[in-house]
């Protein structure tokens, strides 16, 4: 019989996990699974659980949390033959949302019992791994503040992004693409992302053509705007609409190389980390199996 491992994030994201156990116990009862479950200790043990499970052979492993609890198991899972299942409990659900998971604990362990098994890419910058986006710009600015601040929810967030708007300067940015034949630019950008997905999260779809398995990066600009346009150019990213937006701008490709003229703050698919002045993000194609809703 193939087995399947839940890790629990028992302090991630939002929400009680407390009847968890009670209802994977029961969608498992009838599948051909062995289930065990675990709860994780500290960052990075969701890691190193779910890594361990793939050297087992487990069928796949359901990471129940935020986004840093799906990333961890993630990244551990990548390059291997055991899937990712995600139960998202956090308040953005960036891969979750992405590959179509229902935020509802309830109807996304329905949709795991039932659920079908695809591929998609992943990528990495500067050698780390990521599924979603990873961006240098305001909404870099943004993640760190938010990170460093002393309370989360959405109006902390919504508090941050005022307070950092009153403040951002954009950057200017030197885009290169590998091998590719594309011609390098030099631009500037109030946001600068780099798109596997077509979401932040929380359905703010930065790369509205984003395809998590079309083998393509998604390089994603919103280029400096007045201040009687933010409004508008916010609409447009909630509303999945910055495609027509006179601001905005995208590419494809399989390999971008972006400079800068100093280090700062870059987030990964949300979590804030300080980079150098050159990200380098290359694509790895198909390298992660995941649990999708039939």
């Amino acid at each position: 019989m193939k087995k399947a491992l839940a890790i629990i994030n028992p302090i991630s994201g939002t929400g009680s996990k407390k009847s968890l156990p009670e209802l994977l116990g029961r969608a498992y009862s009838d599948l051909p699974y062995e289930l065990f479950l675990t709860y994780t200790k500290e960052a990075g043990h969701g890691y190193e659980l779910a890594r361990r499970a793939a050297s087992e052979g487990y069928d796949h492993v359901i990471a129940v949390g935020g986004d840093g609890t799906v990333n961890e198991v993630a990244r551990a899972l990548r390059c291997t033959q055991t899937a990712l299942a995600i139960i998202p409990k956090g308040s953005g659900n960036g891969l979750a949302r992405a590959v179509g998971m229902p935020v509802s604990t309830e109807k996304a362990i329905k949709a795991l019992a039932t659920g079908r098994r695809i591929s998609i890419d992943s990528c990495e910058v500067n050698d780390i791994p990521f599924f979603c986006t990873c961006g240098m710009g305001f909404d870099a600015a943004v993640s760190k503040h938010f990170a460093e601040a002393g309370t989360r929810g959405p109006m902390t967030y919504l508090k941050t992004m005022i307070e950092q708007y009153r403040v951002f300067q954009p950057n200017t940015y030197h885009v290169s693409f590998g091998e590719s034949d594309l011609e390098p630019f030099d631009t500037e950008a109030f946001v600068i992302v780099v798109a596997n997905a077509s979401q932040y999260g929380n359905n703010a779809y930065i790369a509205p053509e984003a395809d998590l398995s079309d083998g393509l990066l998604d390089l994603a600009l919103i280029r400096p705007f007045g201040t009687l346009d933010a409004p508008l150019v916010l609409g447009d990213l909630m509303r999945k609409r910055l495609g027509g937006n006179k601001y905005y701008e995208t590419l494809q490709a399989t390999e971008i190389i972006i400079e800068r003229g100093h280090s700062g703050p870059v987030h990964i698919d949300g979590e804030p980390l300080d980079l150098g002045t050159k990200v380098h993000v290359r694509l790895l194609p198909k390298s992660l199996q995941v649990i999708v809703p039939a």
